[in-house]
Parts: structure tokens; C-alpha cells; sequence
């Protein structure tokens, strides 16, 4: 029997952007779901590093409460007493800007702050931040963007903490579970299909309206030739096909370094899967180890192994321009699943899908004046970009001009793809 697909933690989609008021309830919102996606956890789980990429999740808790002090209440507030003089240089992820920091890979080293202390740190925060709030003017002005920004930021740590702690408890030998699947409706694969979309200039990019991260704009034109695009994401049983046929082993289809990382990794199939007794394939999900849902989209496999089975299946990945040119064409929302009548389904909310155009800034691009200008800006060179949403984005968050990024060798991502030609 098919197991059901993953499910994450649910919460209201946040309200739109709207000033104060929408402010006053959308903080807490995020701030609480946060704390719902930790809770399932003990503090042991919490503290775990299973690999360099990971981040624990008190790490998360902290982080994304430094975020806050550092850009909204530290320069905004007069008298803000700063809750602890060490948070500074511990739970800065990457702005140079603001100054020195503890190193990434030993993040998992930090047995204190406990964890107590880490949510006591995030109530001083949202206490000084709810009087913040309280004190913006209704037309808002700059502190609101960069509100807006810091929980668009707390949202993606959120999908972030959730693809950690995945990781972290797949390392555990005991099969054990984040949670018991919530009961979810089973979906009948939809057919593949291909959709043609004609040659010519279309404009692509965020035009301002409504919040965007910086790298999303600004919109311009591109040129872009005849194509078509798959109906849906390549599926668990497509991919085992592959596996099956040796496609880890034939290096005809793989791009060079794509090759070696796979030897040198030992790759033999998506990053979660585990061959069972009868030679079936077996999935560790967040409810542990599960038969695989032959239906489901293929989630953890790298830009590498995307290229190697669209080269097996005569096929290539879509450059994000025709990515995106699609979810336009065929009236693609910003819901999981939403397509218009006959369009593309499946292009938010599954998996984030790779394409095959490299992560630079669009034309026009300018990174924001000071330490927040290392949002996105400093990681345009050497990662591969992807579209969409996955499974484990917050309801609210995705948009169809989202620009999510990752370096190609990496699979703990919700990441997965559909073909092109």
C-alpha cells in the first residue's frame, strides 16, 4: 500500500501587507509558528548539527530573534537593553556588516545558551517588538518593510528548521518519527502532458507590487525560443526508473562534477531512500520509515541528479525564465496545486523544482545600502536556482516570481523538478 505524502504543520496563512495592523496580528503569527514547528522536539533533538548545511533548531529559535534586535530594535529603539552581549557574535549567520561570528559547521557546539534561555530570549524580543508595532504611524514607512522583511525571513528559516531537523533525525538508527502523519487526502497523479508555450519577449521579475526579496526584481524582458513544458514534477516512480536502469552508474548523463560528487559521495539513489528486504524502496519521512508514495513528486535529489535524469530521459530542465513564463501563460497561483483549468499543475507547494539556469542578479539589480544588502546579493555566483514552493514553505510565502537557490550538490532541500524541451 501507497504511504500518504508528507505533510508539515499547518497555520493560517498571514494576513496581507497592510501597515500597523496587519503588523500587530501577522507578528505574533509567525513568531508563534516557529515555536509550533520546534515543539514536537526535545531539547536534545534541538541541539543537533548532523552535517555542516544543518542548523539546529535552537540555532533557528535564536537566529531569526537576532534578526529583529539587530536591524529593528537596536538601531529604532532608545534605552533597548540587548538581551544577552554574547547573542551578537553567536547567532549571526552571515552579514559581515554587523560584525565577527561563531562559525557555521560548529553551530551545534553551542550547548548554551540553553534552550530555556533561547525562548527567553525570544520573549524579550517580542515584547519589545509588539511596543514597536504599537508605536509605528498607520502609514508605516520604512520600519515596516524591514518588519515585513524580518518575517519573510523567519518564514524561510521556518522551511529551513524543518528540512534540519529532517536531516538530524534521519541520522538516528531508532526510525524515529517529528511527528505522525495528520490524515491527508491521497491525490490521483495527474497524467503527463506537455504544454507549448511559443517563442518571444516576455517580461519576468516582480513589478513592485506587494512584498518581493530584493533579488526577485527588478522585471525585465527576455527572449526566450519555442518550448514545452511537463505537466507535472518528475515522480518517485519516474526517478526509480532511472535508478533501476543504472542511472547512477553511467556517467554519460551526468555533468563532470555531478559525476565525481556522486561517486565520491556514494550516491545511489534520492538523499532519504532505503532499499527494504523484497528490494522495494523505502522512504524516511517525517513520520519515519515508510514505503515510497510511487506518486508522489521525487523530493531530495540534487541539481546533479535532475540534469543526470533529464539527460536519460531525452529531456533538459527549464531555464527559470520559461519557468516562470509558464505560471504566467497558464494563470499558475500562489497556492499549492492551483493551475488554470488545463495548465501546469503542481507548481507551488510540492517540491521546489530545479532549472537549469545559474543563480545572477537580474539586469538592474542593486543590493540595499548596509548590512541588510548581504541578503541575497553576496550568493549570486555558483549555486542553481529553483522555482515553485514545496511542502514545507509557510502558507503565505510563495510567490511565482520566488527565486529559492542551492548549490548543486545539495539534496536536504524539499527539492525536486519537472522536465522540459
Amino acid at each position: 500500500m501507497p504511504t500518504e505524502p508528507e505533510t508539515t504543520p499547518s497555520y493560517d496563512p498571514p494576513l496581507p501587507d497592510a501597515g500597523r495592523g496587519s503588523l500587530a496580528e501577522r507578528f505574533p503569527a509567525v513568531r508563534a509558528q516557529t515555536e509550533a514547528i520546534a515543539a514536537p522536539l526535545s531539547p536534545e533533538d534541538q541541539q543537533v548539527q548532523s552535517m555542516d548545511d544543518v542548523s539546529p533548531t535552537k540555532w533557528h529559535l535564536a537566529h531569526v530573534t537576532w534578526f529583529f534586535e539587530t536591524f529593528l530594535l537596536r538601531p529604532n529603539v532608545p534605552g533597548y537593553a540587548e538581551f544577552h552581549p554574547d547573542f551578537n557574535y553567536l547567532f549571526n549567520s552571515y552579514y559581515e556588516g554587523v560584525g565577527p561570528r561563531h562559525a557555521r559547521p560548529k553551530r551545534g557546539l553551542l550547548t548554551r545558551p540553553a534552550l530555556d534561555d533561547v525562548i527567553a530570549y525570544r520573549a524579550h524580543v517580542d515584547a519589545a517588538m509588539s511596543d514597536m508595532i504599537d508605536g509605528i504611524s498607520d502609514d508605516g514607512g520604512g520600519g515596516v518593510a524591514l518588519i515585513e522583511l524580518g518575517l519573510h525571513h523567519e518564514q524561510q528559516h521556518q522551511e529551513l528548521a524543518l528540512m534540519d531537523i529532517k536531516h538530524v533525525l534521519s541520522c538516528n538508527p531508532m526510525d524515529v518519527a517529528y511527528r505522525r502523519k495528520e490524515p491527508v487526502s491521497l491525490r490521483t497523479t495527474h497524467p503527463l502532458e506537455w504544454f507549448e508555450v511559443p517563442g518571444g519577449t516576455y517580461s519576468i521579475g516582480h513589478d513592485g507590487e506587494g512584498f518581493a526579496f530584493d533579488n526577485e526584481g527588478p522585471a525585465h524582458d527576455v527572449l526566450v525560443g519555442d518550448y514545452r513544458i511537463a505537466s507535472r514534477p518528475v515522480t518517485n516512480e519516474e526517478f526509480a526508473e532511472f535508478v533501476q536502469d543504472g542511472g547512477y552508474r553511467r556517467p554519460e548523463f551526468w555533468h563532470a562534477d555531478g559525476w565525481a560528487t556522486a561517486n565520491a559521495e556514494g550516491w545511489e539513489a534520492p538523499l532519504y531512500w532505503r532499499r527494504a528486504d523484497d528490494d522495494s524502496w523505502n522512504e524516511f519521512t517525517f513520520a519515519g520509515v515508510c514505503p515510497l508514495y510511487d506518486d508522489a513528486p521525487v523530493c531530495h535529489v540534487s541539481f546533479y541528479e535532475a540534469a543526470a535524469f533529464a539527460a536519460w530521459a531525452g529531456k533538459r530542465l527549464p531555464i527559470e525564465a520559461e519557468w516562470e513564463i509558464a505560471a504566467q501563460r497558464f494563470g499558475v497561483g500562489d497556492a499549492p496545486d492551483a493551475a488554470a483549468g488545463d495548465g501546469p499543475a503542481q507548481m507551488m507547494g510540492d517540491v521546489w523544482e530545479w532549472t537549469e539556469s545559474a543563480y545572477s542578479p537580474y539586469p538592474g539589480f542593486e543590493a540595499a545600502p548596509g548590512a541588510v544588502g548581504e541578503y541575497n546579493g553576496k550568493f549570486m555566483i555558483n549555486q542553481m536556482v529553483l522555482r515553485g514552493a514545496s511542502c514545507g514553505t509557510p502558507p503565505g510565502h510563495a510567490r511565482v516570481t520566488y527565486r529559492n537557490f542551492f548549490y548543486p550538490h545539495q539534496r536536504w532541500a524539499f527539492s525536486g523538478f519537472r522536465l522540459a524541451e
